[in-house]
């Protein structure tokens, strides 16, 4: 990935001496769930240090809340352990609030963490962008230079926002800029202080058409690739956006929109960073999101995505994915309403309610709904939520539609606007403790029901009551177990 290239080709990573895993994450998106850590992040950067995944957030809240950085860190990508406070502003005498977009990396057996205070508004203001150093991957991080790196602004770019690389040479550079403009300068390589392009120029102007802020850097096949974000970051349209250059500082010219909000999914989607698993050339767009339900501009979550490249090199469109195997151990993501819910053992586990239901913060219209249920004790039924909306706790509290598996031998879809309307249902030997396989795919008014056999439904109507809400799963009169949830457009 792209936080040390020193070594050739695709590979560009931060491995700090550690062999690739013999089974690398090879997944879709985050199939164990997004949000994949819990809590309001946002701006997320990436390395790998010693075979593990770590993560790099700022913390989402008020300005003179941001007095500290949080990291996380993963063998696989899917479970991930919290190290709190890895820098704080009591670590950095000039820093107060505002403490932002941490970019980690390392070099010569030492961490480095670069940030921004303070969120200058002139050059008559103290802070810009700092570093600190560690000797250890999770800190704690202490200020290496006592005064910022960078803090002043240069050809208009507010000193927030740096991301680091360094080159298959050695050269190591530092990206930044808010306020529409990028810089890029060289660092050297005590990694504390600047040094000059050949021309004795301390910062270049790189900045590409679109951008906005929140540059990344990184290589893949002698190619360097620049993403930025558009748009305003508070706002449902932040986004991603990219160039492609045979050379580190440019030039940059825009070739696309590769990240964006979906409004099935989330909005505010922007602010990445990329991840390669080292030794293959499978990539991860990581980045925050905003949940459709919130209107917070804080209220931003951290997520990740499989990130493709064409033929060409250029990057494919990115798909912001809904999936949950519960392989985490957690229900982040989920919003429960009645009834017990616990993830363990790799599934999502209700017990025995009257119409408990978990869903999921989406607004999907045309999708492929689909989970492994498995009927626990109790006579009733289980399955999924669709197209649901003013739900609340209450056996049919909400509007829209339910089908599910029964032990009385019976798949069944119906509506629900805080009573039930039967649809549907078909006969169906159903076991206790087995898993079945359930599909709702629903396409405009027409609705069909699979349950393990995905070639030929086991019921078809026609419904135009709801036309889209939330997705998420139910019990009635039972306890169940759910898996491998996955809610797709169609």
């Amino acid at each position: 990935m792209r936080k040390l290239a020193a070594v050739a080709g695709i590979l560009a990573t931060t491995v700090a001496g550690a062999p690739a895993s013999a089974a690398p994450p090879d997944q879709t998106t985050a199939e164990a769930g997004n949000p994949f850590v819990s809590g309001w992040y946002a701006d997320p950067d990436v390395a790998v240090y010693g075979g593990r995944y770590y993560v790099f957030p700022t913390a989402s809240r008020p300005y003179d809340q941001q007095t500290f950085l949080d990291a996380f860190s993963s063998a696989d990508l899917v479970t991930w352990t919290k190290h709190p406070n890895v820098l704080t502003t009591a670590d950095v005498s000039w820093a107060r609030r505002a403490l932002w977009a941490p970019a980690p990396i390392e070099r010569n057996g030492r961490y480095y963490l670069y940030f921004a205070a303070n969120d200058i508004q002139s050059n008559a203001e103290p802070g810009g962008i700092g570093v600190a150093v560690a000797d250890r991957p999770e800190g704690p991080y202490r200020d290496a230079i006592g005064r910022p790196l960078i803090a002043q602004f240069v050809n208009g770019a507010q000193p927030i926002d740096q991301d680091v690389f360094v080159d298959d040479d050695g050269q190591a550079y530092i990206y930044y800029g808010g306020w529409g403009h990028a810089n890029v300068a060289r660092l050297n390589s005590d990694m504390t202080s600047l040094g000059t392009f050949p021309d004795g120029a301390t910062f270049k102007e790189i900045t590409p058409s679109g951008y906005v802020e929140g540059p990344q850097m990184f290589k893949r096949g002698g190619v360097y690739y620049l993403m930025w974000s558009e748009g305003g970051w508070t706002g449902p349209n932040y986004s991603v956006a990219y160039a492609m250059s045979n050379s580190p500082t440019g030039p940059f010219t825009r070739l696309d929109r590769v990240l964006a909000q979906d409004p099935a999914v989330a909005r505010g989607a922007g602010h990445n960073s990329v991840i390669n698993v080292p030794g293959t050339d499978i990539w991860y767009i990581v980045y925050h999101r905003r949940p459709l339900s919130e209107t917070d501009g804080n209220s931003r979550e951290l997520a990740y995505d499989r990130m493709y490249f064409n033929p060409d090199g250029t990057i494919r469109r990115v798909t912001m994915l809904v999936k949950d195997n519960f392989a985490d151990g957690n229900g982040y993501g989920w919003k429960t309403l009645g009834g017990t819910w616990t993830a363990t053992g790799g599934q999502y586990r209700a017990g025995h309610s009257y119409g408990g239901k978990s869903l999921l913060d989406d607004n999907h219209t045309n999708a492929v709904h689909d989970a492994d249920v498995t009927i626990g004790s109790g006579p009733g039924d289980a399955g999924l939520v669709f197209r649901a909306t003013a739900a609340a706790v209450g056996t049919d509290a909400y509007r829209g539609y339910y089908a599910g598996i029964t032990p009385r031998g019976e798949v069944l879809l119906g509506k629900a606007d805080n009573n039930w309307t039967r649809l549907a249902g078909a006969p169906l030997t159903i076991t206790p403790g087995r898993a079945y396989h359930l599909r709702v795919e629903a396409v405009g008014a027409t609705i069909r029901v699979f349950v393990d056999d995905l070639t030929t439904p086991r019921i078809t109507v026609t419904d135009s009551t709801y036309a889209a809400g939330r997705s998420g799963v139910r019990v009635y009169d039972t306890s169940a177990s759910f898996d491998n949830v996955a809610i797709t457009n169609r």
